[in-house]
């Protein structure tokens, strides 16, 4: 069975003492309640470390928000998959709508970031969407089918199998347009046709496959409710706890 995941995506934001502070919050309300999923937090690189220490990853995992596409050498100002793994983080944000956009990630980079995720025993979380214009032109089935087949076929059942997948409807982020429930299930749905092309469908079906276009604590019982929606990664409700731990209490 797949899981229900909420994993918060911290972006840039906080400093050091501030992301400890609110990492240590996070846990001790995650200590004491009794959830339907797991509990990812994504944190600044410069956080992993200090973070990793003050949080039961039993309770709350614990990922960076990206990692290089080469293992080591010279390439001042990256951080590779083997340091991300060393501070004891488990999961890395693979292929934001905003490493595409402002860092020109390709599905080739991704390819090898991916790779070298696995090869350091991270589980990636690998986002896919569509922007307003692919929307409005009708073209975003496709679009997200060439995103997933491009970056992520080559692998085998085995390694797809460890990914956890996150649909970005990057045209109602910031523009004031919405995603519905309904229009988020349609493109999950189709994600997971596509997955069952390739790999069958008992991959498919285990695949857990998170929502990533402004889920907050208002509308994320609705948009969980939906059979092919498997949790949320959360943007700036992540950086408040309670408004985090209504998206956690909507399971």
């Amino acid at each position: 069975m797949r899981k229900n995941i909420v994993a918060g995506n911290w972006k840039m934001n906080t400093t050091v003492p501030e992301g400890v502070a609110l990492a240590k919050e996070v846990n001790e309300a995650l200590k004491g309640a009794t959830t339907k999923c797991d509990v990812v937090i994504c944190v600044p690189f410069t956080h992993l470390v200090p973070v990793a220490d003050v949080i039961d990853q039993t309770v709350l995992g614990l990922g960076a928000e990206n990692c290089a596409d080469h293992k080591s050498g010279a390439y001042t100002g990256e951080v590779s998959a083997p340091m991300v793994a060393s501070t004891g983080a488990k999961y890395v944000i693979l292929g934001h709508s905003e490493r595409r956009q402002y860092y020109g990630e390709t599905a080739e980079t991704l390819r090898e970031k991916v790779a070298l995720a696995l090869e350091n025993g991270l589980t990636p979380i690998f986002c896919i969407g569509e922007v307003l214009e692919e929307r409005e032109n009708g073209t975003y089935n496709d679009v997200v089918k060439a995103q997933i087949v491009d970056a992520l076929f080559n692998l085998s059942a085995e390694d797809f199998g460890k990914l956890i997948l996150a649909y970005e409807p990057v045209w109602a982020i910031g523009t004031g347009k919405t995603a519905t429930a309904d229009q988020a299930e349609d493109m999950h749905a189709h994600i997971r046709a596509v997955i069952a092309e390739k790999y069958g469908k008992e991959v498919a079906d285990n695949t857990s496959i998170l929502y990533g276009g402004s889920c907050k604590p208002s509308n994320a019982a609705e948009i969980f409710s939906k059979p092919d929606v498997d949790g949320g990664l959360i943007g700036g409700a992540a950086l408040k706890c309670a408004d985090f731990m209504g998206i956690v209490n909507a399971f």
